[in-house]
């Protein structure tokens, strides 16, 4: 059986607290072998990386997700740099910027500066990043082209176009797939992955969010990964 890397989790949130356990188990029997749990905040990230030492085939990330927007100094750099020293906490993430939400200018400058100071940590660190962006493709191009130099980085769930695409893999980065793929009414992906390096492609779920066809509507879970395989090897 092929082994899978669901690469963007989130089975740390409570709607999974009743069988954390038999979704690990089950979605390594459908050959998902390894699960990277992503923090949003700085509580979900000590549960991300508590979560990565209970299980072998999860690992964590670890960061504050923009609509969080919340403080950012040395304790919560000193933190993050705390838990990176562990050998199953592999990324800073989810990190970037969240305009679908945020409509207020100085709040939105408020994430830009919280998505660089992360940043700034993960290229000292020399560890990945995890990055969310909704309706910020503009402002998220433009601080990975300066801010993000020499770091590796996953753009995650992408929406954006084939155009955008292309600029982001000249920069370096890997785009993340997941459920909507498989929607009939799905617009930009499709034809991003058929023009998508096959290298750059990475997979994921975003569980308990975005489930694929045919559980759209549902919980995600792990152990539909596969449906997201299927889609993109349609696609190419």
């Amino acid at each position: 059986m092929i082994q899978l890397v669901d690469t963007h989790a989130h089975i740390g949130t409570d709607r999974f607290d009743d069988d954390r356990q038999d979704t690990v188990a089950r979605a390594e029997a459908a050959g998902v072998s390894r699960i990277v749990e992503m923090g949003d905040s700085m509580e979900s990230s000590a549960k991300a990386v508590s979560i990565a030492n209970e299980f072998n085939g999860v690992y964590a990330a670890v960061g504050i997700h923009p609509e969080e927007l919340a403080p950012f100094d040395d304790k919560e750099a000193s933190q993050i740099e705390e838990w990176l020293s562990l050998p199953k906490v592999v990324a800073i993430g989810e990190i970037g910027l969240d305009y679908y939400w945020e409509k207020d200018m100085d709040r939105r400058q408020a994430q830009q500066r919280l998505f660089i100071s992360q940043l700034d940590l993960a290229r000292q660190l020399h560890v990945p990043v995890c990055i969310h962006d909704r309706d910020a493709h503009g402002d998220t191009f433009s601080i990975l082209k300066k801010e993000g130099i020499g770091i590796t980085k996953v753009v995650h769930c992408y929406s954006g176009s084939l155009e955008m695409a292309k600029e982001l893999v000249k920069l370096g980065c890997y785009l993340g797939f997941d459920g909507p793929i498989t929607f009939k009414n799905a617009a930009k992906a499709p034809e991003v992955l058929r023009w998508m390096p096959i290298d750059r492609i990475l997979l994921e779920t975003d569980c308990p969010y975005l489930a694929p066809t045919p559980f759209r509507g549902k919980r995600n879970l792990s152990l539909y990964l596969p449906y997201v395989v299927e889609a993109i090897a349609e696609l190419k």
